[in-house]
């Protein structure tokens, strides 16, 4: 018995042994068949690994307002999955349906797959709700369920904690190395003031060949390869433990760019424009204000109405060309003036009629002041006629000599040339053009038609007549900052060092005051005595499928003030229905934001008010004498009359403590007030005392507080 079992155990060991014999036998040919004969193919394949460089993408530089404020910038986000295959929830052995339930509940009240959808749609809730979703993914096989189920997109690591913490999911804290639910970290383009300034600043895209982000719209494409920065380089290299990434060049941050915008102006200027286009019911509008001196751009907006009649950020349409109507008539007597066609303002031409154009205000002499205050279309194209008459292409010639056909390059894509058209003696196809027919042309040339300007070159132009004739560049940089925190300044440039001589710029400024200040101005309801806007009215048919189409009207106006000394021009553009005029649309977007800025002390304007606050002219109370008698004790046709009332709630100082910011200054504004704000949050004192008798232009501080 003994023998039998020695003989069994033997039996073993040798079958033990010959199996680890024939094991190591078959190690060392694999290990000899590895290194000897398949030595190249893995050496090839090691160096190939080795020698593999991935490419480090930069961090995209920020967009800042003039004062620092981001506008948009890169913000890490996490992506916060669970992974249903992981060996602790496959270690469950039954579901806990109950928490679960209680983690649907909390995600669909934090994290909804469909906002606010069970409100309206019940139904629909259920169907896409967490409780539908997760029971659907944990009632599959083990291997059949998800690896990375979504449970947040774009998230804080605070959401990621909030998310840990839920039932069902904190049960599995704790357990082991790795947890089911992780992150996903990315980065993501933010703009905290959202739709502002949307097409000026732009948004960007990634391209999912190379995973590169770059900008598609606005300064984020015109200025990509600022922002954008270089990619570093980091190759492969054999560690202890496997093979890392070795940073052979490091990745260098795309520059922040300083933008000349003004988060203030920017938010005032999109107010008055959605106003006015919602009163007038337009398609569309536009509007740009510019600092005069420097040509920077403090403000531009472009809004459209949408599908549901709200009206919203849209094309960017302050850089395309569109037929720009009578704002063109101060260009062409700017050129008039500095021909020498006409030597001063009160220099006298015939508005008859005169190449199928008629003046609607009268056929007599007028004077150039009168001529741009009535908008004569026959007054400024006889003008134009004294020099270029014989050969009209030359006014096309002129105008190219003053930069009018180049890009003017401000930082906002998509930008537009003028387009004039050369009257040429022949056609595109050789056929003659008869002179007749070129003097029309001239002629609507001269005012504002068969010509096509971007607003924005338009107020560049207007800009230089304020500027004393020095044609600054429009621009939307300002400066760079690099990644060491160094800061550049871009200085002022120039189109050309001076479009027209100052004494013209003084003369043309001179004539557009009378269309805002004239007894016949086309734009009076733009008149206001706190601030002296001057500017001009321009009306044209929009162009729709090759004709005009005379149901709409395209209201401009161009302008700058205060007119004493210009600090900003500015440029507004309404698409509307008929029925309206510039004068009480685009022009009321220009005085409002005056207005505005001359309440919040942002224009310098020191001006010793009467109590109606007029200024320039004697003051009369029409109860107790008559003005003509004054006008002619005085010697002056300039006498305004005022009415006496009873002193009442609006001649006072309204209490505003306890309101936000944005509501006491449209209160106080309305009063004629000009103010001040210390502090955040609601207001807790104001400087003038409520009930005070108000001053016209007088400055209250109001303090605010959290």
């Amino acid at each position: 018995m003994g023998k039998t079992n020695k003989k069994n155990i033997l039996w073993r060991y040798g079958l033990i042994t010959l199996t680890f014999i024939l094991f190591s036998i078959f190690v060392v040919v694999k290990l000899l068949y590895t290194t000897v004969i398949e030595a190249p193919a893995w050496n090839e394949r090691a160096r190939r690994e080795l020698s593999r460089v991935d490419t480090i993408r930069p961090e995209r530089g920020k967009i800042l307002s003039c004062n620092g404020n981001i506008l948009a910038c890169n913000v890490k986000v996490y992506d916060v999955k669970i992974d249903l295959r992981h060996n602790k929830v496959k270690a469950l052995r039954s579901i806990p349906w109950a928490k679960v339930d209680s983690l649907a509940d909390s995600l669909d009240v934090y994290y909804p797959r469909i906002s606010n959808l069970h409100k309206a749609h019940p139904d629909t809730f259920a169907k896409y709700s967490w409780h539908a979703r997760l029971k659907r993914e944990l009632e599959k096989a083990d291997s059949c369920r998800p690896r990375a189920l979504r449970l947040a997109k774009g998230k804080t690591l605070e959401d990621f904690e909030r998310i840990k913490s839920f039932p069902f999911i904190k049960d599995f804290k704790g357990k082991g190395f790795r947890n089911p639910v992780y992150k996903e970290e990315r980065s993501v383009r933010m703009y905290p003031y959202g739709k502002m300034a949307y097409r000026s600043i732009g948004r960007v895209n990634e391209n999912f060949a190379n995973h590169q982000i770059h900008g598609y719209s606005g300064l984020e494409k015109d200025l990509d390869s600022l922002l954008y920065g270089k990619p570093g380089l980091a190759k492969k290299v054999a560690l202890t433990r496997g093979i890392g990434n070795w940073v052979s060049t490091p990745a260098v941050r795309g520059y922040d760019i300083r933008t000349t915008i003004d988060i203030d102006l920017q938010d005032m200027l999109e107010e008055e424009l959605h106003n006015i286009c919602l009163e007038s019911h337009a398609e569309w509008g536009t509007a740009i204000l510019m600092e005069v001196s420097t040509g920077e751009i403090k403000a531009i907006s472009n809004i459209e109405r949408l599908d549901d009649g709200t009206y919203g950020e849209a094309l960017n349409r302050a850089v395309l060309p569109y037929e720009p109507g009578s704002v063109m008539k101060p260009i062409s007597l700017m050129i008039a003036f500095e021909d020498g066609l006409v030597k001063n303002v009160n220099d006298m031409v015939s508005c008859a009629p005169f190449q199928k154009t008629f003046d609607p205000h009268g056929s007599g002499m007028k004077t150039m002041k009168q001529v741009i205050e009535q908008s004569s279309n026959t007054g400024i194209a006889r003008v134009i006629f004294r020099g270029y008459e014989k050969d009209p292409s030359k006014f096309h010639d002129r105008l190219a000599g003053l930069g009018f056909f180049e890009p003017i390059r401000s930082g906002i894509a998509g930008e537009c040339i003028p387009r004039i058209r050369k009257l040429l003696p022949k056609d595109s196809r050789g056929n003659n053009i008869t002179m007749t027919a070129r003097h029309l042309d001239l002629a609507r040339q001269a005012y504002g038609y068969n010509t096509e300007l971007p607003p924005l070159f338009t107020l560049s132009v207007y800009n230089a007549i304020a500027n004393g004739g020095r044609y600054v560049r429009p621009h939307l940089m300002k400066g760079l900052i690099d990644e060491q925190g160094r800061d550049s300044v871009i200085p002022v440039q120039y189109i050309r060092d001076r479009i027209c001589s100052e004494e013209t710029a003084r003369k043309v400024r001179e004539c557009i005051k009378e269309v805002v200040w004239g007894e016949h101005g086309t734009a009076r309801a733009v008149r206001d005595d706190r601030v002296c806007v001057a500017g001009k009215t321009g009306t044209a048919y929009p162009v729709e499928k090759g004709v005009y189409n005379t149901s709409k009207r395209r209201y401009a106006f161009a302008g700058f003030f205060p007119y004493e000394a210009p600090r900003y021009s500015c440029i507004a553009l309404v698409l509307g229905p008929g029925g309206t005029s510039a004068n009480r649309t685009s022009g009321q977007i220009v005085k409002n934001m005056a207005l505005k800025m001359y309440s919040r002390g942002m224009l310098d304007v020191n001006v010793n008010y009467e109590s109606d606050g007029s200024k320039g002219f004697p003051v009369v109370d029409g109860s107790t004498r008559s003005t003509k008698t004054l006008a002619s004790v005085l010697k002056t046709d300039k006498v305004k009359r005022i009415r006496t009332k009873a002193r009442g709630a609006d001649d006072v100082m309204p209490d505003v403590t306890g309101y936000d910011a944005l509501s006491a200054i449209s209160i106080l504004e309305k009063s004629g007030m000009r103010v001040k704000l210390h502090g955040e949050g609601r207001v807790v004192a104001q400087s003038v005392d409520a009930g005070t008798r108000l001053k016209r232009g007088g400055e209250v501080i109001l303090t605010l507080k959290i």
